[in-house]
């Protein structure tokens, strides 16, 4: 048998014609003949047989097809003899896309034909280097983008088949971004807020408008908060980035504007681990669990080109170690000739003492809180796994451009405990680069020295203040009355973190500098970072204090907003706290219906400006994504539970901050980072 066909397109607004002359064995048609005719007598297709000769073993067949196929079509040439190869054959063709300028469109086709088929793309009829897949993804596009023609060539040994051309719409847009988020929650007052956000809006976020967009796979769980920068530039091409750090010790730099579905494609990855090592066990310890690699957000140093990471790991010896690594932002090489192995002693006679100073020993700490950078020092803060001693109160200082240590300072020197735990949020910094956290649990001596400070430097369960200007040094701090109670309870402090305020200004026209921070006890806790008031065995010597209002404890960080401090306390609703005349309301204004399980919820904020304002928060039991109006927490806009099919759902990992940035939201799974915004 010999089939041949030599096609002619023509291209019309309603038709095209396609010519096709054949000759068969009748008598012993192949397999083949019956695909190929299938392909062509569809449902669109009028066949009119033109001419048949009757020879005994020979019959020719000339058919005209009209296919009502607009203006698209195929074109294409092919041999087949016997049953030897099928040429290929378009079943879908690429199909005309449109995005907003800055992110990527992805033109795809199906075909089918012996295999292998092999691909080859064009742009505006031109090929496409290294577009040789049955899908092409444009780089991040631009207005100049508009109008560009996409088809693809499909070949096998038998032949090929062209495409018709799909076009690429830009729509003007803000995806170009210059919004970077380079530290745990947006900056270092740890507002939570992102007030750049112009694509997401209080009208367009709800679940026909908006939901998840894909994932980004990893190799671990993602207990960092995912970062972002805007136009780095990769490989000679500008690049939005999503920096991603795993519990597996990796770090990934993905294109934030790639994603479409489920997705490993990544613009570099690097292994934090040294030769022959693997991440730590979990110590015996549950709180970070399987393995422990990476835990605290990373920090990024754009002017340095670093983002600069902790990492954990043991080696065959079962020896551990903690390391901080600078990594180069376009590449992922290590920087400054790291990484740094974390080391460090403090005069003192507490845990894990000898000669008179306590020693920093790597395997029973871990570095949950995120990191902090205040110039050209990077800082680091140390919880302990679960409470197993021995541990003190740790916090470290590094040089960004050498990563030498530069001051260590511990907090629990005489004693034990004292772990700065804070729900893995972070410490956070003023102006004038004193440094704010809240510590755990641990050893207070009530004696005070004639500052106020405790006489044997032992200050667990406090929200503290460091002066950094001359090296790291306890310059106030706060503690309840309760202090000791609390922590022989467990009921420390220091299970949520603690936000900056805006400058304030009091009915009495004073300007206030102020800090708010809540923990298991339930009470919110607002102390005036000029005076913190120390420790009063009798009563709370603090700027305010708010009880009754929290449902549960806290093990997390509010969000601060337009005025109103949002917090998400254990088995409570999401709650909208105004500040007036340096006062946070002693009541709620308004609250969710949604009341959200263990460990609560972290909230961040996205507006544009002071509009639009939307708070996002997620449910760690049954891991939902809620959306609400900043402005009444009862309007919730959108929810990862609304839309048919489970079409939004993605896997819950706990103490996970949403990071909202230029149109999208990032969650972190234990596998991937899902992507949420507006669909297409």
């Amino acid at each position: 048998m010999v089939l041949q066909f030599s096609p002619r397109l023509y291209f019309g607004c309603f038709f095209h014609t396609q010519h096709f002359m054949y000759s068969l064995n009748w008598l012993n048609p192949p397999r083949h003949l019956h695909l190929c005719l299938a392909r062509l007598l569809n449902s669109t297709s009028r066949v009119m047989l033109m001419r048949r000769i009757p020879f005994p073993w020979l019959i020719t067949v000339m058919l005209v097809v009209f296919s009502f196929a607009g203006c698209g079509g195929y074109s294409g040439t092919a041999t087949v003899n016997g049953n030897g190869p099928v040429a290929p054959y378009i079943t879908t063709p690429p199909a005309n896309q449109t995005v907003t300028a800055g992110q990527t469109a992805t033109f795809s086709v199906a075909a089918t034909g012996t295999p292998p088929l092999t691909y080859r793309w064009q742009k505006n009829g031109a090929d496409i280097t290294g577009a040789t897949s049955s899908s092409y993804s444009t780089p991040v596009t631009t207005a100049a983008d508009d109008g560009e023609m996409f088809r693809v060539m499909v070949s096998n040994a038998a032949g090929n088949v062209t495409s018709n051309s799909a076009m690429l719409t830009v729509n003007a847009g803000t995806a170009n971004s210059s919004v970077d988020v380079i530290t745990y929650h947006y900056d270092n007052g740890r507002s939570g807020q992102n007030l750049n956000e112009t694509t997401l809006t209080l009208a367009n976020v709800n679940s026909t408008q908006f939901g998840k967009k894909g994932e980004f796979t990893v190799d671990g769980k993602v207990d960092a908060q995912p970062l972002y920068l805007s136009q780095v530039t990769i490989g000679a091409q500008k690049k939005n980035v999503l920096y991603v750090a795993t519990e597996h010790g990796s770090v990934y730099a993905f294109d934030a504007d790639s994603i479409s579905g489920t997705t490993s494609t990544f613009l570099w990855k690097t292994t934090t681990l040294g030769s022959g090592e693997t991440t730590s066990d979990n110590r015996g310890c549950g709180q970070v669990s399987p393995e422990i690699g990476i835990t605290a957000t990373p920090v990024i140093d754009r002017a340095r080109n670093a983002i600069y990471v902790v990492a954990m790991s043991k080696d065959v010896s079962g020896s551990y170690f903690q390391r901080l690594h600078a990594l180069d932002l376009s590449t992922g090489a290590e920087l400054f000739s790291g990484p740094q192995t974390i080391t460090a002693t403090y005069p003192g006679t507490g845990d894990n003492s000898s000669g008179g100073n306590v020693v920093f020993d790597p395997k029973q700490y871990k570095e949950r809180p995120g990191l902090l950078q205040i110039n050209g020092t990077i800082y680091t803060t140390w919880s302990s796994h679960c409470d197993i001693r021995p541990y003190t109160s740790w916090v470290m200082a590094f040089n960004a451009d050498t990563l030498a240590p530069t001051s260590v300072l511990n907090l629990v020197p005489n004693g034990s405990e004292g772990g700065i735990w804070m729900a893995g949020t972070a410490p956070a910094a003023d102006a004038a680069g004193n440094v704010f956290f809240i510590m755990g649990n641990g050893d207070f001596d009530t004696t005070l020295n004639a500052s106020g400070f405790p006489a044997n430097g032992n200050c667990g369960n406090c929200f503290v203040k460091l002066s950094t200007s001359g090296g790291l040094k306890l310059a106030d701090y706060f503690t309840p009355h309760n202090t000791v109670a609390e922590s022989n309870a467990d009921l420390d402090f220091g299970s949520g973190g603690g936000i900056l305020l805006m400058d304030l200004t009091d009915s009495g026209g004073t300007t206030r500098h102020l800090s708010v921070g809540a923990g298991k006890d339930a009470l919110i806790y607002v102390v005036d970072r000029d005076a913190m008031g120390k420790f009063n065995a009798s009563t709370d010597q603090i700027y305010q204090e708010i009880s009754g209002q929290l449902g549960g404890s806290v093990f997390s960080m509010p969000a601060f907003f337009n005025g109103t401090v949002y917090y998400g306390a254990v088995g409570d609703a999401l709650k909208a706290f105004p500040v007036a005349s340096a006062k946070l309301a002693s009541a709620p204004l308004s609250q969710s219906t949604h009341q959200f399980g263990y460990p609560g919820t972290t909230p961040s904020v996205s507006a544009n400006g002071s509009a639009n304002g939307i708070v996002w928060a997620i449910e760690n039991s049954g891991a939902i994504l809620f959306a609400y109006d900043a402005a009444d927490l009862t309007k919730e806009l959108y929810d990862s539970n609304q839309a048919a099919g489970n079409r939004d759902h993605f896997s819950g990992n706990k103490f996970i901050t949403p990071v909202v940035v230029n149109g999208k939201v990032y969650v972190g799974t234990p596998t991937s980072v899902a992507v949420f915004g507006l669909l297409p």
